[in-house]
Parts: C-alpha cells; sequence; structure tokens
C-alpha cells in the first residue's frame, strides 16, 4: 500500500470518527512546575503554560489535512522556504513534521545537509517515510520522539523549524530547552504559528499564537529573538537564535 492511499483511508476514518466525552480529573500542579491547570477548553487540554492552555494534538487520522492541495496558497509554503535563508550543507530539524509536507521542501534546499524529521506519533514517522522512499529523498532522516524530549543530539542543528506544531506541545518548556540544546551555538529556531493577533483567521483560537507569547516562552529556554516575518498569508514567522558562547 502505497502512502497516498493510505492517506485517503485516514482521511475516510477521520470523516465517520464518532466523538466520544469522557470526565478528566485535572492533575494537581507541582510546586516547581512551570504548568497549571483548569477545566479545557473545546481544543484544549487544560494545561496551562506562561499564561496559554496548550492546544489538542491533531491525530494521524488528520494527516490528509497536512497534505491537501490549498494549502500550497493557504501557506505559502515555498514563502517560508525562501524566508529561510538556507545554506547548501545545513542540518536542519523539522519538528512535529507529520507526513513530511515541509521536510522534503527543507532537503531539496539542503543537498549537501541533512533533514532530520522528528514526530511523537508512529503512524506520521510510518507515512513520512514510505513517501520518503517513493520520492528517493536520501538526506532526510527520522527520528520518533517523545512529548516531552525531541531525541537529537546536541549542539548539532543549524536550524530547527516548527510549522503549526509548537501550540501542541504538551510540554513546551521541556521540548523548547530540548530544542535550544540541539543547536550550534548561533544557530536559529523559527516558528510558523498562524497570527492570533487577527480574529479573521479562522483557525481555532488555542491553534494560533500571539509574537508577545511566542517571545515569551522562547525566552524562558534562553533564545533570543532575532525578527518576525509577516510576509505568510496568515502565519508569523518568528526567528530566534541561540547565544553563540
Amino acid at each position: 500500500m502505497n502512502w497516498t492511499t493510505r492517506l485517503r483511508q485516514l482521511a475516510v476514518c477521520a470523516a465517520i470518527a464518532l466523538l466520544s466525552v469522557g470526565c478528566t480529573t485535572l492533575p494537581a500542579a507541582q510546586p516547581d512546575s512551570p504548568y497549571s491547570y483548569k477545566s479545557p477548553s473545546a481544543d484544549g487540554i487544560g494545561k496551562v503554560y506562561l499564561g496559554r492552555e496548550i492546544a489538542q494534538v491533531m491525530g494521524h487520522q488528520g494527516a490528509y489535512w497536512l497534505e491537501r492541495p490549498s494549502r500550497e496558497l493557504e501557506e505559502r509554503p515555498d514563502m517560508a522556504i525562501d524566508a529561510l535563508d538556507l545554506q547548501p550543507t545545513d542540518a536542519i530539524a523539522d519538528i512535529g513534521a507529520g507526513t513530511g509536507y515541509m521536510s522534503f521542501r527543507l532537503a531539496r534546499q539542503v543537498p549537501q545537509g541533512n533533514v532530520i524529521a522528528v514526530d511523537v506519533q508512529p503512524e506520521m514517522i510510518a507515512l513520512l517515510e514510505a513517501a520518503r522512499d517513493e520520492q528517493q529523498m536520501t538526506n532526510v532522516e527520522t527520528v520518533l520522539g517523545a512529548e516531552d524530549d525531541p531525541h537529537l543530539s546536541p549542539e548539532t542543528l543549524d536550524l530547527v523549524l516548527m510549522v503549526d506544531a509548537y501550540h501542541e506541545f504538551a510540554y513546551p518548556r521541556e521540548m523548547a530547552a530540548a530544542l535550544a540544546a540541539a543547536l550550534k551555538p548561533g544557530g536559529r529556531l523559527v516558528l510558523a504559528e498562524y497570527r492570533a493577533e487577527n480574529p479573521l483567521i479562522m483557525i481555532k483560537r488555542l491553534h494560533k499564537m500571539s509574537q508577545k507569547q511566542v517571545k515569551r516562552e522562547m525566552a524562558a529556554v534562553g533564545l533570543r529573538w532575532l525578527k518576525t516575518d509577516e510576509r505568510l498569508p496568515q502565519q508569523h514567522l518568528l526567528f530566534f537564535e541561540k547565544p553563540a558562547g
């Protein structure tokens, strides 16, 4: 079975899935924890970090959404790639890589470099690997990460990219710290997130982030804001740097 057939099957499963509602017991906040807890919002998990409720994760059943044809115009991945100013030898990690939609675009720009595609869902990794093999993308490797650890080697990356993913991380402090550790000194971390400042962007509230919130959360792990690029139709591109030395 090829990967496009599997995507179609997942689309059917998502369309007929029943909504199940259960009772959730909120965990007690620990005194030294950066997290607090509340009753979950409609699209949240009830876990709060620096004033932001963490969004629910899109499961692998929604993989077809990542490959929708309209995404080219809605998100302009070509413009996002241009904004990154990549070098042919760059070592890149695509965090929350999903089906590899951005991973493969990145890999074509770094023929002497490599892209590490990280996801926490084995089903997404399987889809990505099938697509990689079909496309013969030899400079893309996959890593099955954990919710609080991307399993990346320290100081090995020139760039970390997260596209519409960070707001779903169940452990954003731990993940951001681990990603900062994986960057070389002077390496960059870039987030693409739908603009929370614009109410006309029709994305669920918790799946958008403001510049102010992103800057606050990256500063918490020692990353320095470089710039915000607003060239994309609906998303910010926020650039951060790991200080040298």
